[in-house]
């Protein structure tokens, strides 16, 4: 048996998969001018990227002040995000042409996303990508968010998967964090470029620093491949 037999991918969904963070932005700046802050800012935006919904309001309320419950917080926010998901969400071709080589080689896949499900549901149904994608594990679903590695960890359950054979391709520090945690290898794509030199990358088997640009299914494919014949390559 070749260990590629039993390799799972799981992978992150926003920044990795989808171009979604322009709308967590919008989305955010929407929620926050509700509730008296109007000058949400994209570089403010950045902090969040890799943390959870729910995490991400909490640390709203410290920061801001607001009166409003993370449970009010995050349905507003998702309100919006829904609205501006089912219609303005981008695939990044390179990674639906990965997702669709691994489908061809029968590799089982997962989406673990900080993401809530409803909104992981509208975006995979929204740009076809739920034809591979069909095991999702929500930040919701588990105790904590990235970068512990819950997520991870329930994903490869889902899957029947043992961790140590599973690979994560992920976009933020945290994510990344969270696949070292869980004792699963990583192929880093920073979505933030600014970020691409965090010691959480560090850990990664495969970090690709120009991000999107720099990855593809081609390359990200001879790469798990290279590995499991004991011939890893890095970019």
């Amino acid at each position: 048996m070749s260990a590629l037999d039993t390799l799972s991918v799981v992978f992150d969904l926003d920044g990795t998969l989808v171009d979604s963070e322009p709308n967590y932005y919008e989305a955010g700046r929407r929620t926050l001018v509700e509730y008296g802050v109007p000058d949400f800012s994209w570089a403010e935006h950045e902090r969040y990227v890799g943390i959870s919904t729910r995490e991400t309001v909490a640390d709203w309320r410290r920061r801001y002040g607001l009166s409003a419950s993370v449970d009010e917080l995050v349905a507003v926010k998702n309100g919006h995000y829904l609205e501006l998901a089912r219609t303005r969400t981008t695939v990044f071709s390179e990674m639906r042409a990965f997702v669709e080589r691994l489908a061809d080689g029968g590799v089982p896949m997962a989406v673990a996303s900080g993401s809530s499900a409803e909104a992981i549901d509208v975006i995979l149904a929204g740009t076809g990508l739920d034809a591979h994608l069909r095991t999702v594990v929500s930040a919701d679903e588990v105790a904590h968010g990235k970068p512990a590695p819950d997520v991870f960890l329930e994903a490869a359950r889902r899957l029947g998967s043992d961790p140590a054979d599973c690979v994560v391709v992920e976009d933020a520090a945290p994510g990344a964090a969270a696949a070292h945690a869980a004792g699963m290898r990583c192929i880093a794509v920073p979505y933030v470029a600014a970020q691409a030199g965090a010691p959480e990358f560090a850990t990664a088997g495969l970090l690709l620093p120009g991000g999107q640009s720099e990855f593809t299914a081609r390359a990200a494919w001879e790469w798990l491949t290279g590995t499991e014949a004991g011939t890893a390559r890095r970019s």
